[in-house]
């Protein structure tokens, strides 16, 4: 319980019910952006066979595959916090994050 509030204080959550939809927000876009992501690179023609061959092949696919990954994840993330109403919640982690990893430039300040 002690590691529950001290999440909810960090994020200025107020009711576990909020922390419970955040959660499944997390789970659900996690989830969808590995499934969405396989098309992606299918359509391209982009896949652990055709990078057999290279040196490290492996290692190629997937850095391509998580630099595929990690847009449609911030994208599935808004979008799934708007389907939940969690919204406000998302964007403001989403600007925290991005700012962190150096698009800070990028994000207007309150």
């Amino acid at each position: 319980m002690k590691y529950i509030n001290l999440l909810k204080s960090k994020w200025g959550i107020k009711s576990n019910q909020q922390l419970i939809i955040i959660f499944i927000v997390f789970g659900i876009t996690g989830t969808l952006s590995m499934i969405i992501t396989d098309p992606i690179l299918d359509f391209f023609n982009i896949n652990k066979e055709f990078f057999s061959t290279y040196i490290f092949g492996d290692v190629i696919f997937w850095i391509i595959r998580l630099t595929v990954i990690f847009p449609i994840y911030q994208v599935l993330l808004i979008a799934n916090g708007f389907i939940f109403n969690q919204f406000d919640f998302f964007w403001e982690f989403e600007k925290e994050f991005l700012s962190k990893i150096g698009f800070k430039r990028f994000i207007k300040k309150k």
